[in-house]
């Protein structure tokens, strides 16, 4: 087992000639310290961060594991794993703690492979900040927001085929409807379907959430609270990179490359994925591979809400092999 681990990202260095140093935001890592704690961290442990993005997590886990230690990160992003890198092999001004720091593997790949990627009883923990992150946002020509302009890509990663400007031109009126409805629980997708086809081709995420605008105007005060093109936009990047098949995935395989007492811990940010996430946990409970750690999800404080907008909708769930 552990075939395919290297030391250096696989694509690090190739994320379309962009420089590392303007892709670090001031990142700040959803419910932290609940993550961590729940991991229950042991010294010496292999875990795995499936999605490692900026690496705010990692590097929490990194401390405790210390030098007999193996931290495993994932992520689809080129650009996030350089991101990572330097932070976690200290050359981000963030230096790891002297030598007693564990073995560091990053890895591009989607956190549905692991059940391929590692053996039985391999790791002490697994934890999963599932979405998209603050890096793929502030990056207008990542195309994955409506308050910039941009290519309509949403790739995670960059070189998978189906980018959201093909979904939003060349599936039919009716595909598209059902995609924006099951994958973004927007009751107007029909409506939203029909003005997209009309005003193909499309291009832009600013051309995009112009149609998607003028199709549902907001009729009410719950509509007004968000964008009218929020649900689309999350339809098509989970339709895209195939986030929830990945996700079923990860937590099919956590029972079995999960140590006796193991820990699995996601995070997510929306009801479709929490859905899964509860469903899998308490399927794995009934079958009694899992035992359930949290009843219901934790949410951030109203304190971490207010210094980080995007925890307000995060929910944990966790659970540890038995």
């Amino acid at each position: 087992m552990g075939e395919g681990l290297t030391d250096t990202p696989q694509g690090v260095g190739h994320g379309g000639g962009r420089e590392v140093s303007h892709l670090s935001p001031n990142h700040v890592p959803v419910l932290l310290k609940e993550a961590i704690d729940f991991l229950n961290v042991r010294r010496g442990g292999t875990y795995i961060d499936a999605t490692v993005g900026l690496g705010g997590h990692s590097y929490e886990i990194a401390k405790r594991l210390g030098a007999p230690g193996h931290l495993i990160g994932l992520d689809k992003d080129p650009a996030a794993l350089e991101v990572a890198k330097a932070k976690l092999e200290g050359s981000a001004g963030v230096p790891p703690a002297s030598a007693d720091w564990p073995k560091v593997t990053l890895m591009q790949c989607s956190f549905a492979e692991v059940g391929e990627r590692f053996g039985k009883n391999f790791a002490d923990g697994l934890l999963a900040d599932i979405g998209v992150s603050t890096l793929q946002l502030n990056d207008a020509a990542r195309g994955f927001s409506f308050q910039a302009e941009g290519p309509l890509d949403m790739r995670m990663d960059p070189q998978s085929e189906r980018t959201a400007e093909q979904v939003v031109n060349h599936l039919d009126e009716r595909e598209l409807a059902d995609v924006i409805y099951e994958f973004g629980e927007e009751r107007r997708s029909r409506r939203i379907a029909r003005a997209i086809v009309r005003s193909r081709p499309i291009r832009s995420t600013v051309h995009l959430a112009d149609v998607i605008s003028a199709a549902a105007r907001p009729m009410n005060s719950e509509q007004r609270r968000i964008h009218p093109a929020t649900r689309t936009f999350q339809a098509l990047r989970i339709f895209v990179n195939r986030e929830l098949d990945d996700l079923r995935a990860l937590l099919e395989a956590a029972p079995r490359i999960l140590k006796p007492e193991g820990r699995v811990v996601v995070i997510s940010f929306h009801s479709l994925e929490d859905r899964i996430v509860k469903d899998a946990f308490r399927e794995a409970a009934k079958q009694g591979s899992m035992k359930l750690l949290t009843k219901k999800p934790l949410m951030a404080t109203e304190e971490e809400s207010g210094r980080n907008p995007r925890a307000r909708s995060a929910k944990l769930r966790a659970a540890e092999k038995v």
